[in-house]
């Protein structure tokens, strides 16, 4: 697989549900992960721009051959009666390359309550609503940011994954922000050493 795109916490935003798919159009991806947040906004939130589930519906149904979900705080049995793909699993587990990846919303395991893994393994989070990228002491947090209710000053946005390099983009326009450019693999091994020589000691 040479490109993934990534995004969570729509939220009900018909608006912003559009630019998304304006965005897949573009980028073309292989795979779409959604890391949960779909259609309802939560008693949290307000409203955000056009609030509509039933548009989100007959824009994502169509595109049901591509998703890997992972279910967020606010889905429910209900979004999933009316939602063509799967939404309810609480993680997936997945392989890009050679790295081990851990998605999941992020309202259980998290940024500072990781599940089980590996070093070098990658948590992919949403449910924050705050984009990030931090190494911690043996595993690497990403989060793509909402694409309809950002947080903490930060853009509407989604995430791209191609050939290794990992993209955080802007959802209206599809231009990029940030990147992390440099190798996984290289990065891994070292905290795999890393971790080894500690345990050897």
């Amino acid at each position: 697989m040479d490109k993934l795109l990534i995004a969570s916490d729509i939220h009900g935003s018909a608006y912003y549900c559009e630019r998304l798919c304006e965005r897949i159009a573009e980028e073309k991806p292989e795979r779409i992960i959604l890391l949960g947040d779909i259609l309802y906004h939560g008693p949290r939130n307000d409203l955000p721009r056009d609030y509509d589930p039933k548009k989100i519906i007959d824009m994502l149904n169509p595109l049901k051959d591509y998703f890997l979900c992972v279910r967020g705080n606010c889905d429910t049995e209900v979004d999933q009666m009316v939602l063509d793909f799967p939404i309810m699993a609480e993680y997936a587990v997945f392989l890009l390359g050679d790295e081990t990846v851990y998605a999941t919303h992020g309202h259980h395991a998290g940024e500072a309550a990781p599940p089980p893994h590996r070093p070098g393994d990658i948590l992919l989070c949403g449910h924050t609503h705050i984009p990030a990228c931090t190494w911690h002491e043996d595993f690497l947090y990403m989060n793509p940011g909402s694409t309809s209710i950002p947080k903490n000053g930060s853009r509407h946005s989604y995430m791209v994954w191609e050939k290794g390099d990992f993209y955080w983009k802007d959802v209206t326009d599809g231009t990029t922000y940030h990147k992390r450019n440099k190798n996984i693999r290289t990065l891994s091994e070292r905290i795999k050493s890393e971790s080894d020589n500690a345990a050897k000691q």
